[in-house]
């Protein structure tokens, strides 16, 4: 296996993706397959308090294009201001969802992002984009 190591785990924030990922499959075995995202999401997001998480429901991020604000996104979940939850209730993940969240990682602060199925089978993906290519993080943070 190999992957840069951050404080003794593989991946960034990986303990705490790991209790997201629990929490998910807590939620997605009493709720099944069905319901509307918006459903999922205040289950889960009282899944990840009942675990001592910080989940901000509805997360308001604004995004930058040459240092100018040029929209806002509103993020399903953001746990502990640190990892980004997308949630769907799709037939399954497609590459959409994926460059729908690399696309969230790339124009915030954030580093680390999950992808969250809540189809007819639960699915998730993890997906990070360091700060460190982010020219418009890069250029900002220097001082």
């Amino acid at each position: 296996m190999t992957g840069k190591v951050f404080d003794g785990n593989l991946y960034k924030h990986s303990d705490l993706t790991e209790q997201i990922i629990g929490a998910f499959y807590v939620v997605y075995s009493k709720l099944g397959y069905g319901f509307l995202e918006d459903v999922y999401e205040k289950a889960l997001v009282i899944e990840l308090k009942k675990r001592g998480l910080s989940p901000n429901s509805e997360q308001a991020i604004e995004v930058y294009y040459e240092d100018q604000l040029i929209g806002k996104y509103y993020a399903d979940i953001v746990v502990n201001d640190l990892v980004i939850l997308e949630l769907k209730s799709a037939k399954s993940l497609a590459v959409e969802h994926e460059a729908q969240l690399l696309n969230y990682l790339k124009a915030t602060p954030y580093e680390v992002g999950l992808l969250l199925n809540f189809g007819p089978k639960p699915e998730t993906k993890r997906r990070s984009f360091n700060n460190d290519g982010k020219e418009w993080f890069v250029a900002k943070n220097k001082s």
